[in-house]
Formats: structure tokens, C-alpha cells, sequence
């Protein structure tokens, strides 16, 4: 089944991009199933950005890997795969997929040109942020459409083999992770990081087309596994692929001492605050706010002292921990009961950020609390029964040495 789909008045950047090769801007007949702009924008959010597309002429070339020459044992590639070839790939946050185009020969009147998507390869995760020490699931999925009826027609009942790898890249370093051919029996390489793929076809359709899935599993992932991860779906001669771009974050536990009460007399300073921001990751972005809350200004204001920051403390699961620390100035009666607070900002965090408080309690201006008076209460009740009990026994004795006597 063909249809046409149709360019919209405001449309994505692929639909109606100029196309090298001859191929004039409008819109494109391909598969229903494989459409490229239609089927990948229907399910487009509204007010998600504007997604990046590009498309350059492709050329069938076999694997160039060793593990994954068993997918084409031809000397020479198949007639079905002659002529042009384009590659279209489209990036967002959203989705990245690439698709390979076999245009059909003469295109009509020269506004519509049809081409059949050979090769598709997409993911809804390019860019996951997963919490440290979680494990991450890497979307793909992928698509293949037999490019003529007669390369159907050559092909065995049922989906063919194909070889799936995914690459990571970070700081600069570059390994292959995983390595699959399902329905081959030629070795791969061992996997790395504990990675596993759930490579398989979705579907057993006997001329197609068919779907596949390569989601990638990694498990409990570390600081040094975040970058670029490069899958590569192989089919005979076709090689289709799309990038994820993987961040690890956890976000810092806050906490103050001492707490809950600060203590100082009027005219003095109170004890060295200190915040500590424990266990976080990344690194940078992490910013440490001093505030006074209440007291004879109210509100919010900027705390007054001395301030500075410790050296990074780096944990064994790849995360840090920072302290902040505040000498406060010399405070006065009318900022008893006023509040020390530290907030917390790092990019892990919602804008407003995570904060801790402590309570300043001016020496001679705090009342007892209940639980004091109850205290109090407590003691003094102990300490008239012992004195009357003491009372009793020295009474007790003084009769009992009083009758010896008299009987001696």
C-alpha cells in the first residue's frame, strides 16, 4: 500500500528539505507502515522543538566488521540494491531515527517522488538521564522492507538475519560494548559493563516487512558509562544507526549542624554552620546559599558572615560530597528565634533547589519550654520525697536508739 504524504503548511524540517540528486521538494509516497515524516511525526508531541533533519546519498556496502561478514556471503551485491540510495536522519529530543530511501527511477511530473524506506532504525530514548546506581534501558527499534519483490522473492520465508551493535563513546574513547547476529552462528565479541541486548525480530511475517527490536540494558550504571552510544542495526549490504546520548545525575542529600538549636550570647557569634551536600553527581553545577529567615528585618535575607566551601570528597559509587561553612556575625536580642538556612542548587534538582534550617536561640531571652517546666516539676517532686523519706529514717533511728538506752 502507498500513500501520499502530503507536506503541511508549517512542517517539519525533513518533509520538505531540498533534496540532492534531483529529488525536488514535496511530497513523498512511501510505505504506510515505513513512512518516515508521517508515521514518525503523527505521534510527535505538540510544542516539543523542532526536530533537526538531514539527508545525503547512501552506497551499499557490506559489513566492514569480521563478526559480521556472515551476513553477506555474495561476492557482489545484489542487483536489487542498484541505484540511487538516500539516507535521511532526524534528531530530536523527543526521537532519532534514520531511514534508508530507495527512490524509484522517474519521478512523476517532477512534484512527486516516490521511494520505498528500506531500512529504518529509531529510538524514543536519545537522550536518557538515569540515577546513578539504576539500571538504564536504551530504546531501538527498526524497521525492513524488502526494496524490490524480486529481492523478496530471493529471500527465505521469514525475516533475514541481521547483526546488531552498539558503541560507547566517552571522553574521547571510543570501544565497542555489544555485539549480535541472530540466526548466524559466527562468533562475537564478549559484551561489556554486564550490557544486554534483547536482539530478536518482532514479527514472522514471510515477505515483511518486518520489525525488530535492539534495546540495550545496562545494569546499576556509574559516572564513567555516561556519553555517546552509537547503535548500528546490519542487514546485508544496509547498515541504518542513530546516537543516544546518555547523562547520569543523583541528586545531594542536605543537612546542617549543629541542630536543631544554635546557641550565643548577645554581642557574640554563634558556632561555625555547616552544610554538607553528600553523595551527589555531577560534580559541577553545585552552588551553596546562605539565608537568614525571620528576625528584625523578616523575610529572606542574605546570612552575614564568613563564608567558604571544603574540598571534594569522592565516594566509591563514582558520586562527592561538598561541605559549606558560615562564621555568622555577632548577633543581638532581636534576632532570638531567627533562622539559619542553607540552599542547596545543583542541576539534579528542581529550580528552587533543596534547603536545611537551624533555629538561633539568644542566650537570657528563652523562656521554658513545657517540657522543661514538666522537668522541673518532675525533679522537684523526686527531691521532696527523698528529703521526707531521709526524714523518716533518720526519725526511725533516733527512736531506736532512744528505747536501747532505756533498756540498758
Amino acid at each position: 500500500m502507498w500513500v501520499a504524504a502530503a507536506c503541511p503548511r508549517n512542517p517539519p524540517p525533513c518533509c520538505c528539505a531540498r533534496a540532492p540528486g534531483g529529488l525536488r521538494p514535496g511530497p513523498t509516497s512511501i510505505p504506510s507502515s515505513t513512512s518516515v515524516c508521517t508515521a514518525a511525526f503523527r505521534r510527535y508531541p505538540r510544542g516539543a522543538p523542532a526536530p533537526h533533519c538531514e539527508m545525503s546519498r547512501y552506497a551499499p556496502l557490506p559489513a566492514s566488521a569480521n563478526w559480521a561478514r556472515g551476513l553477506t556471503p555474495e561476492r557482489s551485491c545484489p542487483r536489487s540494491l542498484d541505484g540511487p540510495w538516500l539516507m535521511v536522519s532526524v534528531s530530536s529530543r523527543v526521537l532519532s531515527l534514520s531511514s534508508l530511501l530507495q527512490p524509484e527511477p522517474e519521478p512523476e511530473a517532477g512534484l512527486i517522488t516516490k521511494a520505498t524506506a528500506v531500512l529504518t532504525v529509531l529510538t524514543h530514548t536519545p537522550a536518557p538521564r538515569i540515577r546513578l546506581g539504576q539500571d538504564a534501558l536504551l530504546d531501538l527499534s527498526f524497521t525492513y522492507v524488502p526494496p524490490t519483490p524480486e529481492a523478496a522473492a530471493s529471500l527465505a520465508l521469514g525475516p533475514p538475519p541481521f547483526g546488531l551493535e552498539w558503541r560507547h563513546q566517552y571522553q574521547g574513547k571510543g570501544h565497542l560494548l555489544l555485539a549480535a547476529t541472530p540466526g548466524l552462528n559466527g562468533q562475537v565479541p564478549a559484551a561489556r559493563d554486564g550490557a544486554v541486548t534483547f536482539a530478536s525480530w518482532d514479527d514472522s511475517e514471510p515477505w515483511g516487512p518486518w520489525t525488530g527490536n535492539g534495546t540495550l540494558r545496562l545494569p546499576a550504571v556509574r559516572p564513567t558509562q555516561e556519553g555517546a552510544y552509537l547503535a548500528v542495526v546490519h542487514l546485508p549490504y544496509l547498515q541504518g544507526q542513530v546516537t543516544l546520548e546518555l547523562t547520569v545525575y543523583k541528586p545531594p542529600k542536605v543537612s546542617l549542624t549543629p541542630a536543631p538549636l544554635v546557641w550565643a550570647a548577645p554581642g557574640e557569634a554563634p558556632p561555625t554552620l555547616v552544610c554538607l551536600a553528600s553523595h551527589f553527581y555531577p560534580s559541577e553545577g553545585l552552588e551553596i546559599e546562605w539565608e537568614t529567615r525571620g528576625g528584625p528585618e523578616g523575610g529572606f535575607q542574605e546570612a552575614v558572615g564568613q563564608k567558604w566551601l571544603s574540598t571534594l570528597r569522592h565516594h566509591s559509587d563514582g558520586s562527592v560530597s561538598l561541605s559549606g561553612h558560615l562564621q555568622p556575625a555577632p548577633v543581638t536580642t532581636e534576632q532570638h528565634q531567627m533562622r539559619y538556612a542553607c540552599r542547596i542548587h545543583h542541576p539534579s534538582l528542581p529550580v528552587s533547589g533543596r534547603s536545611a534550617e537551624v533555629t538561633l536561640e539568644v542566650a537570657g531571652l528563652s523562656g521554658p519550654s513545657l517540657e522543661d517546666s514538666m522537668g522541673l516539676f518532675l525533679s522537684a517532686f523526686l527531691l521532696l520525697g527523698l528529703i521526707r523519706t531521709l526524714g523518716w529514717l533518720a526519725a526511725h533511728l533516733s527512736t531506736s536508739k532512744s528505747e536501747e538506752k532505756k533498756a540498758q
